[in-house]
This record gives C-alpha cells, structure tokens and sequence, in this order.
C-alpha cells in the first residue's frame, strides 16, 4: 500500500518533533556537564578517613543539593522524550548519579552537623552513622544499587564455588588435604629473584600476544611494560597497573608461581591495560567522559582471568590453581568486608573467619583486613563485576547458541566505555 500524503506529512512531524526533543536533550545534557564540573566534587579514594577529610563546606555541599534537586526535577521532562541510544545512556547516567549524589550529601550534611573531634579508623563501622556511610560507598564502588545483606550472601556461595574448585584439583592430583597443602609450600613453586620473576612474567605477556586474537578483535594498543613496583602505598596488593605499565610487587622473598599468569591478564592484557585502551578509542559523549566506575573496571579486570586457557597460559593445573587461589581471597573478602564494616566484626571473629575458609595464607591475613578497614568496599568491585560479565555470558550463550560470537560478547562490553553495570547490561541486551 502506498503512504498517503497525510501520512507522510504526519511522519515529517514526528521526525521533526523527535529532532527538537533531542537537540533540548542535548543542551541540557551541555548544561549538567558545565554544573556538575564547577562543583568540583572530589574525586573518591581508597582511604575511607581521606574521603571524609574532603568534604566540602555547609555552603558547598548545599549548592550541590540544590543542584542534583534541580537536575531530578528536570530530568521528569524529558523521560517522555524519544531519545537515542547515546542519549537514553546519558539520561540512565544522569539519573544515577544525580540519586547516588544526593545519598552522599545527606550522609555529608548531616556528618558536618555531628562531626566528631577526631575521624575514627578503627573501620568504618566505628564512625557516626558508620552502617549508612557503608551502603553508600558499596554502591559508589560497584556502580550498582546494592545492599550490604545482598552482597553478604552473595559473597558467601562464591566461598563454596570457588572451594569446590579447589577441591576437585586436589583430588586429581590425588592427594589428601594436608598432603596437597604442603605439597603446594615445595620450593619448586617459587622463583627467588627478580630476574626470574621479570622472566616469567614477559613470557607469559609473549603467550598472551600470540593468542589474543582467537577471543578478541584486532585493536590497536599501547606497548605495555612490566616493572617491579615502586608505590609503598599500593604495597598491600600483588600488583597495580599505571600509563601503560603493570607493576608486580616483589620484596625479596620468594615468588609464587602460580600468580604469574593470572596477574599479568588482569593488571596488563586482557585486563586493566586492554580496556583502558580501548577505552580511549570510543566514542563517549560529555556526559559519559564525566564518570568512571571501578566496579567496572575491576569486574573486567577479574573476569579476565577465567580465559587464562583461551589465552595460552594456564597451562598445568598449578598455573590454574593459581587463579582459584586467589579467588578464593577475593570471595571471602566480599563476606569479610560487609562483616568489617556493617556488621561491625572485631578482628578476632575476622581473622577466624579468614582462616576457616582459606588455608595456606595466613601470612596476608591481617593484610588483607587490615586493608578492608582502611579501604571499605572497594575488594568488593572484582568478585561483583566478574559475576555481572559472566551472567550475561552464559545467558547469551544459551539464546544464541552457536551464533554466540565471544568476540562479539568482549568488543559490545568494551566499546562502551565505563558505564555502571544496569547501563552495560540493558545496552547488551537492546535488540538492535
């Protein structure tokens, strides 16, 4: 049936109508970007004590409420708009964040209101309203709307899955527990210097090159180099990643093999250094380059590491024991650090509960708790965002079948950019 002449005009309408709606859209989106930046939020840190050290004065953190309260207000005009894709993103992004914020200055506000003589750092448990501060930078560091309960739960039946792991290269070594345990302390699993330790890791960066392209699409990136660290501040943690360079951390003791290869994927390549630097190449609107969400980038990062065979390395089961292993640390601090910091556990029933899930690591023990309490929230990101990514695997995995393309899956979750995880997911799953 050929259009009539009412009805094309009807569609020059609406086409112009859809026009007007996304050019508003656009100059508003122009102006939030313009006011959100003469805010100057501070950027989030690591330390609890140093966020709470930033914030700003009576007079400040009110011109941002009534910033974010405008914002929200404005935002209720153009839910009704038909928006693009990009535009829908930074409408989702928008809206976020004008919510998350407004948390943050409640909790602010009323802090300035009650501040105490002296900032506590026994956890963030031990502050005024130390439960609430808690759920607030659960989400901050997630880039997701979570609660503390959920993430407890959560945290605990990745404890069982990770041990079953475990448990199942242990009984195909064929060994008992204590035989498996001691047998893992043998000096054979250790290099003892740095020449050795730089050695590994260039290989396994060599094996990594050689097969990225069976699981990635061909980009373009940066050289990244590998050095021994040097930030003290980052000394907690078996490596870090910064301008195109992972850092392995190594103090003159011996070395443990088995973290070579799943350290390099997740600090270097596929992890921190590919995303970064694909990342760099797309294209984000105003809005996007404002955000950057760890929950994210840490997810990625860990979810990575499950392709270690894919990649070429893994190549004993030592090597893929090394992953678990370290999974296993990453799922009871998820359970740890609600505990930590909500639940308000005292080092004592923590450092039990470290030992009654993980053997063979009592030597990072009060690290890594000690490392929750200054740090709260952020070991959550890694176990959270691989679970994300590795959901939405399995679920396209089961609708398209043989036309699931991994590739596809990677290049759609990266060229995104850093977005929280409900944006990534309902990008991923838009019928095009």
């Amino acid at each position: 049936m050929r259009p009539t002449t009412f009805s094309i005009v009807l569609l020059m309408l609406c086409s112009c109508s859809n026009a007007q709606q996304q050019n508003k859209f656009d100059e508003f989106c122009n102006n939030f970007a313009k006011g959100y930046k003469a805010l100057n939020i501070p950027d989030l840190q690591l330390s609890y004590a140093e966020n709470l050290k930033q914030i700003q004065s009576p007079v400040n953190i009110q011109k941002q409420i009534d910033f974010f309260e405008k914002v929200r207000k404005e935002l209720q005009v153009y839910a009704g708009f038909e928006l693009t894709i990009s535009q829908y993103t930074d409408f989702g992004l928008i809206e976020y964040e004008t919510n998350l914020n407004l948390e943050r200055l409640a909790l602010e506000k009323k802090w300035i209101g009650e501040k105490p003589s002296a900032i506590a750092m026994n956890s963030l448990y031990s502050i005024p309203d130390g439960k609430a501060w808690y759920s607030y930078f659960l989400k901050k560091w997630t880039g997701a709307n979570v609660n503390p309960d959920e993430i407890y739960l959560n945290g605990m039946e990745e404890v069982e899955n990770v041990k079953k792991h475990i448990e199942e290269i242990r009984l195909q070594m064929g060994m008992n527990e204590d035989e498996f345990y001691n047998h893992l302390n043998d000096s054979s699993f250790f290099l003892n210097n740095q020449t050795q330790v730089q050695q590994a890791f260039e290989q396994t960066k060599k094996v990594i090159l050689k097969n990225l392209s069976d699981i990635f699409s061909a980009q373009q990136m940066p050289e990244v180099g590998i050095q021994k660290g040097a930030d003290e501040s980052l000394a907690q943690t078996p490596g870090y990643y910064n301008d195109n360079t992972f850092y392995y951390n190594y103090f003159n003791k011996p070395y443990n093999k088995r973290q070579v290869d799943w350290l390099f994927i997740h600090e270097a390549i596929p992890g921190h250094h590919y995303q970064l630097s694909i990342e760099a190449q797309a294209k984000r609107s105003v809005i996007q380059q404002l955000f950057h969400y760890a929950g994210f980038a840490e997810g990625w990062a860990a979810y990575t590491e499950t392709l270690g065979k894919e990649l070429g390395v893994y190549q004993t089961m030592y090597d893929e024991l090394g992953k678990w292993e370290w999974d296993l640390v990453r799922s009871v601090r998820v359970p740890l650090d609600v505990g930590i910091n909500y639940y308000g556990w005292s080092d004592d029933k923590a450092l039990a509960f470290w030992k009654e899930h993980i053997r063979n690591q009592d030597d990072i023990a009060m690290r890594e708790i000690n490392r929750m309490k200054r740090w709260p929230a952020q070991v959550v990101t890694y176990k959270y965002g691989a679970a994300q990514i590795l959901k939405w695997k399995e679920k396209l995995q089961q609708q398209q079948g043989t036309n699931f393309s991994i590739k596809t899956f990677h290049d759609k979750i990266l060229s995104q950019g850093s977005l929280p995880f409900f944006i990534v997911e309902r990008n991923l799953f838009r019928r095009n």
